[in-house]
C-alpha cells in the first residue's frame, strides 16, 4: 500500500511543523487527501455563496499593510458615511434573489463604538429576517458587543487572524496578534459562529502559512467558516509592490485548511478574479465550498456572478442551500 495516500489525521492539535509536512507533499497526494476528507464530510459539488457588503468604508485608524481603507494610506479611497439601514436590506434583499444564503456586513473601524452598533445592530434584525444567515466584521469588540449582537441574531462574526502569529508584526503594528485571539473569544462565548482565516502572499514564508493553518485548527472549536484570501495589491498600501504568490502554493494553502478544519467552510475570498477558472477549480477540487459571490467585495474586485454561473455550470457545481451541509451519501 502506498502511504502517501493513507487516510489522513483530523486531530485538533495541528503544529506548524505537521501542517509543513502537508505542504511539503508531491501536489496529487495532497490534493487526494484534502479532496478525500472534503468528501466524508461535505457533499463535493455544493458551495455555499455570501455575500460581502461595505456598509461603512474608508477611514480606519489601523496599519494594516494589505488595506485600501487605512486612513495612513493614500489609496484613492475616501471616508465614507455608515450606510441606512434601508440601503442595507435592499442589498440584502437582491442578494438573496441572486442566490446567496450568506449576508456579509463590513466596517472600516477598529472597534465599533456603541452609538455605531446601535445601527448595525438594526441591520442584523432587518437582514436576518429576509431569511439569511447574517455576518458582520467591524472589528475589535468590547465586552458586551457580541452579547448585543447574538441577541439581535448575529449567526457568524468575521475576524481574521490574517497571518501566523511569528509574522504579524511584518503586516500589522497598531494592535497585536493577541487582540485579535480576545475578540474571537468573545464571539465564541457569545454563542456566535466564528469566520476566521487568513491572507495569503503578503510576503510569508511556506512556515508562516504553516502556522497560520495550525493557528487557525488549534482554535477550540476551529472556526466554522475559514475565508483563505489572496493578496490583491492596491497602490497605495506597503504590500503593493510585493512579489507574486505561485497559484498552486494558494491551492496547497486550500488543501491544507481542509485537512486539518475538517467540518469547517473553507471560502476563497479576496484575489480569486486574480486567479482564473483552473486555479479556482482546482481549490473546489482541494476542499474550498464557500465563495463571495457579486461583482464586488468590500473595496476590490470579485468576479462577476455571470462569471461565476459559468464556471459552476463547467464544473457540475450547484449553491448550497441555507443550512444545507450534509457528508456525502446522506439523506
Amino acid at each position: 500500500m502506498n502511504t502517501s495516500t493513507a487516510p489522513v489525521e483530523v486531530a485538533g492539535d495541528w503544529t506548524t511543523e505537521a501542517v509543513e509536512a502537508l505542504y511539503a507533499l508531491p501536489f496529487n497526494d495532497l490534493i487526494y487527501r484534502a479532496a478525500s476528507v472534503h468528501r466524508q464530510h461535505f457533499d463535493p459539488n455544493r458551495v455555499q455563496l455570501s455575500t460581502l457588503l461595505s456598509v461603512k468604508t474608508g477611514g480606519c485608524s489601523e496599519d494594516c499593510g494589505y488595506c485600501a481603507q487605512s486612513a495612513r494610506y493614500d489609496t484613492g479611497l475616501g471616508r465614507e458615511r455608515l450606510l441606512d439601514v434601508a440601503e442595507v436590506v435592499e442589498t440584502a434583499r437582491a442578494a438573496k434573489t441572486g442566490g446567496a444564503t450568506r449576508f456579509c456586513m463590513g466596517a472600516a473601524w477598529r472597534g465599533p463604538k456603541d452609538r455605531d452598533l446601535d445601527a448595525v445592530v438594526e441591520m442584523v434584525r432587518e437582514v436576518k429576517a429576509l431569511g439569511l444567515e447574517t455576518c458582520v466584521t467591524l472589528g475589535m469588540l468590547r465586552p458586551g458587543q457580541a452579547e448585543r449582537l447574538k441577541a439581535a441574531g448575529l449567526d457568524y462574526y468575521n475576524h481574521n487572524l490574517d497571518t501566523g502569529s511569528g509574522f504579524y508584526g511584518e503586516v500589522i503594528t497598531t494592535h497585536r496578534h493577541a487582540d485579535r485571539l480576545d475578540t474571537l473569544a468573545q464571539v465564541r462565548a457569545a454563542g456566535i459562529h466564528v469566520c476566521c482565516g487568513g491572507i495569503i502572499g503578503m510576503g510569508e514564508s511556506r512556515r508562516v502559512r504553516a502556522q497560520l493553518i495550525a493557528e487557525l485548527a488549534s482554535l477550540d472549536p476551529p472556526p466554522e467558516s475559514v475565508p483563505i484570501n489572496m493578496l490583491v495589491k492596491i497602490p497605495g498600501t506597503p504590500l503593493a509592490a510585493g512579489e507574486d504568490l505561485d497559484p498552486l502554493e494558494f491551492v496547497r494553502t486550500v488543501a491544507c485548511a481542509r485537512i486539518t478544519m475538517p467540518t469547517s467552510h473553507v471560502r476563497l475570498s479576496a484575489g480569486r478574479r486574480e486567479l482564473g477558472e483552473a486555479v479556482q477549480a482546482l481549490c473546489f477540487l482541494a476542499g474550498a465550498n464557500s465563495i463571495f459571490y457579486g461583482d464586488r467585495l468590500l473595496t476590490t474586485g470579485n468576479p462577476e456572478a455571470d462569471a461565476d454561473r459559468r464556471l459552476f455550470d463547467k464544473l457540475g457545481l450547484k449553491p448550497e442551500p441555507v443550512q444545507g451541509r450534509r457528508c456525502a451519501g446522506t439523506d
